[in-house]
């Protein structure tokens, strides 16, 4: 028999997760009992709190990332504006917390279990480092912090990467629900239930098969720069060198709290050099460039999720002022001082 688990979480999507689970349910029906489907949490049997409105579900299992079968992760619900407690970032955070995002990774280990997402789940599973170099999709809004993650963007409705499936904004799940009944019982159980619900399955599937499309699009400047080009500067005089000089003690508040990072700057004759650390780790600037007393760089953080930021500072005195930002997400406030 063929088991889908529906994880839940506290803020959870209703839409994300009940539209795929009436769609596994209707082909129970037409498959004569060949597929079970419930919904679990990563804690166990309990009452889940939905985003919004907060409609409670109730999940009658614990995830199991060793059963064959399903596993389908909703995005979260929440205020789409500004960066408070209950943002979707902030949801998705709090659900990284838990044991979700390592079970999930325990399942994509697994020969015969396939993780499907719906709109932020894509999100959730890549700030847990899952999705680095594969194709992926989520809701519109979220898919330039999709791609500072490390994940491969696809802008379709649904994207199979074998045994992971994402799909799209909320309503993109009855689609994913109806491709991977089609994939596992066969076309005949996804139509009966596409009848059933008056519904037809929207959009290409995307699968990195067949031949590619050309491209004739013109690279920006920013894209160019995301591709990990190298600024030459050791023919320009730049301003204010000496001002980034030493040691900073940063913090960086962000949607999801305080991180405390350490900057270390040393910039001679036009060459840029930086170095962040954070807890024990640390890591080199990205593209460091100085203009208009203004620095900037790029970074590739792991905590508290993975995300690739870019910073932008300026120094006043023995005062560090800027920001850091992540595709779309709010800008997070930097503040540091000079330490040495």
């Amino acid at each position: 028999m063929l088991t889908v688990q529906v994880v839940l979480f506290d803020g959870f999507d209703l839409l994300d997760a009940i539209a795929p689970y009436e769609v596994f349910c209707a082909a129970a029906m037409y498959a004569e009992h060949a597929l079970s489907v419930e919904f679990v949490t990563a804690e166990g049997p309990r009452s889940v709190t939905s985003g919004i409105n907060g409609l409670k579900i109730e999940a009658s299992g614990r995830l199991n990332p060793e059963r064959t079968g399903i596993i389908l992760v909703p995005g979260a619900s929440g205020d789409v504006e500004g960066d408070g407690p209950n943002s979707p970032p902030a949801i998705l955070s709090r659900a990284l917390n838990t044991e979700l995002v390592e079970m999930i990774e325990q399942a994509l280990g697994q020969n015969d279990i396939i993780v499907a997402t719906v709109c932020g789940g894509s999100l959730l599973l890549a700030m847990g480092g899952l999705l680095e170099g594969r194709p992926a999709v989520t809701h519109h809004l979220g898919m330039n912090v999709l791609g500072a993650t490390g994940a491969i963007p696809v802008p379709a409705r649904v994207v199979d990467s074998g045994n992971l499936v994402t799909s799209g904004g909320v309503t993109s799940g009855l689609d994913a629900a109806l491709y991977l009944v089609e994939r596992e019982l066969g076309p005949r159980i996804a139509h009966a239930v596409e009848q059933l619900f008056e519904y037809e399955r929207r959009g290409t599937v995307w699968r990195e098969e067949g031949r590619a499309p050309s491209s004739h699009k013109a690279e920006t400047d920013e894209e160019t720069n995301n591709t990990g080009m190298i600024y030459d500067t050791s023919e320009i005089k730049l301003p204010g060198e000496s001002e980034f000089d030493g040691d900073w003690d940063t913090t960086i508040a962000t949607p999801v709290g305080k991180l405390e990072v350490k900057l270390s700057i040393s910039i001679r004759n036009g060459l840029i050099q930086g170095q962040a650390t954070q807890g024990d780790e640390t890591v080199e600037f990205i593209n460091p460039l100085l203009q208009d007393n203004k620095l900037t760089w790029s970074l590739r953080v792991t905590k508290p999720m993975r995300l690739n930021l870019k910073f932008e500072v300026i120094v006043r005195g023995d005062d560090m002022i800027g920001f850091a930002r992540a595709g779309i997400l709010p800008a997070s406030k930097l503040t540091g001082k000079r330490v040495t």
